[in-house]
């Protein structure tokens, strides 16, 4: 029988059986209340007639008024004869009544009326209990019926109550356990419904689709270890350390790569947690740290000592995290650390600011002796020179200045790359150093026609800093805007107080970065693309490092056609 089927006639019954009570109560109170009217209608008013006939009787011997209301309650009483015998009375009652009409004061009358009244009430109070009985046995057949009837509805609603919300919700139950079963890859979960309504048909419907699951995952898992396989040959023979956790930083493999760099063996790795290995592994240990957020990302290289020899690396953390099918939010699954291996490359960086270091060193000599040449040949004592002398002197002269200025920012980013960054930082006043750097850039703005517009806080606090290291990195921000900016335009340079820092901004008004390559400005030998101006890229880069070597910050905004403002700040 279907589940419908089965509601429609359970909830059918209890309302058949509702109506049925509602009927029978109705009935048995309608027999009761006409039983109750016929006492009211037939004997109450026979009672009442008798009571006024015997005041009445008292008061005839005192006027015809009396007699003429006695007669109308005796015409009332003629037309209310509902007992037996109670017709043959009231025509003795009438009969004696003519003969008080005639005779008034005869007492003997009186007497015969007053028991004639007497029997009447008699008669109908005896009618009174009788049918007083007859409703008493009514009401008590009306209270057995109906209780019997509310009895078999209780029961009949009590059985419905306790099987039917069961008979639907238990299949419903089962199935969803069922169906979390399936969805936790226990493919042999089967649905047994021995009924064969909706819940049998969607029981066998169900144990078909998890057959097919199952055999589906059976024919597939020779697959899956293949693969399984390939990956781990993969990740073994990868020249990078691989440290693979899942979403409770269990290890759950690591190639050879990463076995020899911690030093253990796989037995011992792999299934373990990372944070138990960690006590006692500091390569481990270090790595967690930066994972759980203690410390912060590291974007110098790894130094780690294996195999006795110190080698580097690169960290990358990568997050896994998948979509559960049917599922709307991600959810991470665990992480992959990878270690890239950058020990060839760090070697050739350190032969190469080696290089530029010495090279620097060496190109200082000679073109320090080209500027002493040129300023004898620029003496008067040396012999004059003709016009077309003087610019080649003038071009040599430029060139020298600038090949000093090369080697310059060349050491200090040999000094930078080494980590010999050498700062005398002491407590250093503002003005100095904007003043220093003003009376450096002058010149070069009052060539192009440009406005140096200062805006500096009249009372500033010292900084911790190297005075000419900073002046420098001014200079050079100064420098960079008087090159990019247009002729007889204006640059702000703005010095001020906030939050216990003092900052130093430059605005121009050239013609401005765009914003994908803001990112990229202080990376070293970086120039944006399209610009028409020369230079080595390292004078942004090493600002960076001079200022971060003094505990401050330096950052760079741009809009096209807006011009650029770069700013550092330094703890006061």
């Amino acid at each position: 029988m279907k589940i419908k089927t089965k509601l429609r006639l359970g909830l059918g019954i209890l309302l058949a059986l509702i109506s049925l009570l509602a009927i029978m109560g109705a009935r048995e109170i309608r027999a009761l209340s006409g039983d109750t009217e016929n006492i009211l209608q037939a004997n109450y008013n026979t009672l009442e007639y008798s009571r006024r006939m015997l005041v009445l009787l008292e008061q005839t011997s005192s006027g015809t008024s009396s007699i003429s209301q006695f007669e109308r309650e005796l015409a009332k009483q003629q037309d209310n004869i509902t007992e037996p015998g109670e017709k043959e009375l009231t025509d003795q009652l009438t009969f004696d009544f003519e003969k008080l009409k005639a005779d008034r004061t005869n007492n003997i009358i009186h007497s015969i009326i007053r028991k004639d009244l007497n029997e009447l009430m008699f008669l109908n109070m005896k009618a009174i209990e009788r049918k007083s009985n007859i409703a008493m046995n009514t009401a008590n057949g009306a209270y057995f019926w109906i209780a019997i009837a509310g009895t078999f509805c209780f029961l009949i609603a009590l059985v419905l109550f306790t099987n039917l919300p069961g008979h639907v919700a238990n299949p419903i139950k089962e199935l969803s356990a069922s169906i979390k079963e399936i969805a936790a890859m226990n493919y042999s979960q089967r649905v047994n419904f021995e009924s064969h309504d909706e819940f049998g048909e969607l029981a066998e419907s169900f144990n078909v689709m998890a057959k097919k699951l199952e055999e589906y995952n059976n024919s597939n898992l020779s697959k899956l270890m293949m693969e399984k396989t390939r990956i781990e040959t993969l990740i073994n023979n990868m020249h990078d350390p691989v440290i693979g956790l899942n979403e409770n930083k269990t290890i759950l493999f690591v190639n050879n790569e990463a076995v020899k760099i911690l030093g253990m063996t796989p037995e011992q790795l792999i299934g373990k947690p990372a944070q138990d290995i960690a006590i006692y592994n500091n390569l481990m240990r270090s790595l967690l740290q930066e994972m759980n957020g203690v410390n912060k990302p590291d974007k110098k290289a790894l130094k780690i000592y294996a195999e006795e020899k110190e080698s580097y690396f690169d960290k990358e953390l990568i997050e896994i995290a998948i979509t559960p099918t049917g599922e709307k939010e991600q959810k991470q699954i665990g992480h992959f650390i990878i270690l890239k291996n950058i020990t060839p490359f760090k070697e050739l960086d350190f032969a190469k600011t080696n290089f530029i270091a010495t090279i620097s060193h060496e190109l200082k000599t000679p073109i320090a002796a080209i500027k002493a040449s040129l300023q004898l040949l620029e003496m008067p004592t040396t012999g004059s020179v003709n016009e077309s002398q003087k610019q080649l002197m003038s071009g040599i002269k430029d060139d020298s200045n600038r090949l000093l200025k090369i080697i310059g920012e060349l050491l200090n980013l040999s000094q930078v790359e080494t980590g010999n960054i050498q700062l005398n930082i002491q407590q250093s006043d503002p003005h100095q150093i904007l003043h220093y750097a003003i009376e450096a850039v002058k010149p070069q703005a009052e060539q192009k026609g440009i406005t140096l517009d200062v805006k500096a806080d009249d009372h500033l606090p010292f900084v911790k800093a190297d005075t000419e290291k900073t002046a420098w990195v001014l200079i050079n921000l100064l420098t960079n805007a008087i090159r990019y900016s247009y002729e007889k335009n204006r640059i702000i340079i703005e010095v001020k107080s906030q939050d216990n820092q003092v900052l130093f901004s430059v605005q121009d008004f050239g013609k401005g970065i765009e914003s994908k390559y803001l990112g990229k400005l202080f990376n070293r030998y970086f120039q944006v693309p399209g610009s028409s101006k020369s230079g080595t890229g390292l004078g942004l880069s090493i600002s960076k490092e001079f200022i971060e070597g003094q505990g401050g910050e330096i950052r760079a905004e741009s809009e096209i056609g807006e011009g650029s403002r770069f700013s550092f700040t330094l703890n006061s």
